[in-house]
């Protein structure tokens, strides 16, 4: 458990990170200005011997005015130190400028959420994405994913990939000890997944489903891969029904995408697709099974993209939500692997039949 829930902050810590929230905006837009110019990385240069101001400001080719106000919003947040003049970077520059979670989680916030989440109060109170309309007129992100500005689809494509293909070695072994021959792979986006399986097994056949525009990155990713078929399908629909005959069913960072009464509804569908003794693969990253506190925080946030931007209705799930959308679509959970990453592998099976 971490000090804020803990409580132990004392009233003067307290208001302290009040203040940090009060600010958060220019605080995240001072980090990202400090990267995105060469500033922070001057001083890191510097090593312990430090830069001036002016020194800097030379170097970045920026107004010495700009440079200062920047070094000095850094100092606040521990991204700098100053000393006779003389500026050093701190461990959270480090991070700032050289960690992949840390870049990637800046760049999703930058491009695809900042200026959709001014509409988080709307979107609460309709259930509809509200912010989504700064990219476009769609009903959810996701039926214009293909069609995003290239730095937004970019970073899109980096924050999704990040929190899912680290699990993928893990996942793999455990999901063909049981020897899968037919395997959907359910919003399959741009193939990673599909072509990790064709490459770990030489006999699965996997077939991709996702909607249309991810289909075709998808298509074009997996040029030339052998073993990979494709089905358009829009899971929203509650008509739309599932290929069938399949004896494994792969879902990665895909039903945080839906609400729970259609998490039902999927899995559901699910089960009329799986063969008989199959297996339905769900990889999540379930926020209360994380090992650190910073893992747990990057995902409750994230929350609040599904509400603005996404879809309006979905979330980054606890994990006794999901598992009650599993349990009440007739579904048992056989196996729950934790610590893949951030991920959780869930191994369900249908639940027996009652006896009559």
């Amino acid at each position: 458990m971490n000090r804020v829930q803990a409580g132990t902050r004392s009233a003067l810590q307290a208001r302290e990170h009040a203040q940090w929230i009060a600010f958060g905006p220019s605080v995240f837009q001072a980090a990202r200005v400090l990267c995105a110019s060469g500033v922070l990385a001057e001083v890191e240069s510097s090593g312990a011997a430090g830069v001036t101001l002016d020194e800097v400001a030379q170097r970045v080719a920026l107004p010495l005015y700009g440079v200062r106000v920047l070094l000095e919003a850094g100092l606040g947040l521990d991204l700098v130190l100053e000393r006779d003049g003389r500026y050093t970077s701190t461990k959270t520059a480090w991070f700032l400028l050289h960690d992949s979670l840390t870049r990637a989680n800046m760049d999703f916030t930058q491009d695809v959420t900042y200026r959709g989440m001014f509409e988080l109060e709307a979107s609460i109170r309709s259930g509809r994405p509200e912010g989504l309309k700064t990219f476009g007129d769609w009903a959810t992100i996701y039926e214009g994913l293909s069609q995003l500005p290239e730095k937004a689809r970019r970073s899109w494509l980096a924050f999704d990939h990040h929190y899912s293909d680290v699990a993928f070695p893990e996942a793999l072994p455990l999901v063909f000890r049981h020897r899968p021959q037919r395997l959907l792979d359910i919003g399959g986006n741009t193939g990673r997944w599909a072509r990790a399986c064709v490459a770990h097994d030489a006999a699965v056949q996997v077939t991709v489903l996702d909607l249309p525009g991810q289909l075709e990155m998808a298509k074009a990713e997996l040029e030339g891969t052998s073993r990979v078929s494709f089905a358009e399908g829009n899971l929203l629909d509650p008509q739309q029904q599932l290929p069938g005959g399949h004896d494994a069913i792969w879902m990665s960072q895909f039903l945080d995408c839906f609400s729970e009464s259609q998490i039902v509804s999927i899995l559901q569908r699910c089960r009329q697709a799986l063969a008989a003794d199959g297996r339905v693969y769900i990889l999540e990253p379930l926020w209360d099974r994380q090992r650190f506190a910073a893992a747990a925080f990057c995902l409750q946030q994230t929350s609040l993209y599904f509400t603005t931007l996404a879809n309006g209705s979905s979330q980054m799930y606890r994990s006794g939500t999901l598992l009650a959308c599993i349990a009440a679509a007739g579904f048992e959970v056989e196996e729950q692997h934790d610590g893949l990453g951030v991920q959780t592998l869930l191994v369900c099976r249908s639940k027996p039949a009652l006896p009559t």
